[in-house]
């Protein structure tokens, strides 16, 4: 379950990296297209608004090629006695996937919650086994199984 988990987010880190490129195509089209009309101020305005959504989005796609990276680095086939990054924990409380902060992914009718080591839970599970208690938000969870 852990490598299909893994090629899932994989695939949703890469359509997230082609809607942002796709975006970015969009407004370069756009400013290409655009012509200098006799409004000066109108026109100055359009280019600045242009350009703050083009930083806007090539700084998406640099943080989501960063992620895609990190999920890269994570091996699916290596198993966990510790919580680590790449280990898939099973809680009385859910499924997690130690990975990258993508939340709440739903995969054959279960949910799995994508987080990174440096999230809230995340520091919380870092080193725990299987039968250790975890406390988070008011509630303790028990970890029930480490892949």
């Amino acid at each position: 379950m852990k490598k299909a988990l893994h090629a899932h987010c994989l695939e949703l880190i890469q359509k997230q990296i082609d809607s942002i490129r796709s975006e970015l195509a969009s407004i370069e089209e756009s400013r290409n297209n655009e012509t200098k009309s006799s409004a000066g101020d109108k026109y100055e305005t359009g280019r600045a608004m242009m350009q703050m959504a083009e930083e806007k989005s090539r700084m998406q796609l640099s943080k989501s090629n960063q992620l895609r990276l990190e999920l890269q680095d994570i091996d699916p086939n290596n198993t966990h006695k510790k919580i680590s990054k790449g280990s898939l924990v099973i809680t009385d409380n859910g499924k997690y996937f130690i990975s990258i902060g993508l939340g709440k992914v739903k995969m054959e009718n279960e949910v799995y919650y994508c987080i990174s080591t440096a999230s809230p839970i995340g520091i919380q599970m870092r080193g725990k086994v299987a039968g250790d208690l975890v406390e988070f938000g008011g509630r303790r969870i028990k970890i029930n199984q480490v892949h």
